[in-house]
């Protein structure tokens, strides 16, 4: 007979390892954070401009595992993303993971893109894994390496006035898998999340929301602690042999044409 002890799951337990979550200081990035920091990660925790934010943030972890730190770089710029991997290097000697979420939007129909602000989007996007990949190979350890990055339903699915975003996540997607190849002889995993639609505290229950959850298998609309849970699972020493894939958290909803 299996007794509770014996059925109930292992804790995640990542104790000791590095971790920087990009976009950390609210809403999906924050919840990432929290997660890993639960999972006995050291967290550095990254924005781009809002220091409240960040102090914030950084309280709110406060006392929930090791030590939590708020980094701040544009990773929309080289030079800030190779002076924050630099500093990381000093610091902590070694990253044992990214969780590249930071992200912005620029909502745009097709018939009328700005290049522009296509541009700023991809930087975003692109930004860690674009200027930085040779720094985090040689910060990651071989053999237990992770990089994460989070997507969306939008880099393969139209959404109206996502074209912006959604090219540039699918671009993403598609370095993730060139990244998987080069650095699974050196166990280090590279792969992606595709997030559903996220619900909203205070969605009108009538609107669009309402309408995806009502459509999603499951019965509600993805929550940021349900990505949070999948990226600390293929953070665990057992999904090591998981390279190049993106994971889609939607609660079913990708499987309905």
């Amino acid at each position: 007979m299996i007794t509770d002890s014996e059925a109930a799951p292992a804790p995640l337990d990542l104790a000791g390892s590095v971790a920087l979550v990009t976009g950390a200081t609210r809403g999906l990035g924050l919840a990432i954070a929290r997660k890993l920091c639960m999972s006995g990660c050291g967290v550095l925790l990254n924005y781009a401009h809002d220091e409240n934010a960040a102090r914030a943030a950084a309280g709110a972890l406060d006392g929930l595992g090791p030590k939590v730190h708020a980094v701040r770089a544009d990773i929309g710029e080289p030079g800030d993303v190779g002076r924050l991997l630099d500093d990381i290097w000093r610091t902590h000697g070694r990253l044992d993971i990214l969780v590249h979420n930071a992200v912005v939007f620029h909502p745009m129909p097709t018939t009328a893109l700005r290049a522009d602000l296509c541009d700023l989007d991809r930087a975003v996007v692109l930004g860690p894994l674009l200027h930085g990949i040779e720094q985090l190979t040689e910060l990651m350890p071989s053999g237990s390496g992770r990089i994460i990055a989070v997507s969306s339903s939008g880099a393969s699915a139209v959404i109206p006035r996502y074209v912006s975003l959604g090219m540039a996540k699918a671009a993403l997607e598609s370095l993730v898998r060139y990244l998987a190849v080069e650095l699974a002889g050196r166990g280090i995993t590279v792969n992606t999340v595709a997030v559903g639609k996220l619900g909203q505290p205070g969605s009108d229950p009538a609107g669009l929301p309402a309408r995806v959850a009502a459509r999603t298998p499951a019965g509600r609309l993805t929550t940021p602690a349900d990505v949070a849970d999948v990226i600390a699972l293929l953070c665990r020493p057992e999904a090591g042999w998981i390279h190049g894939e993106t994971i889609s958290i939607d609660g079913g909803l990708r499987l309905l044409a």
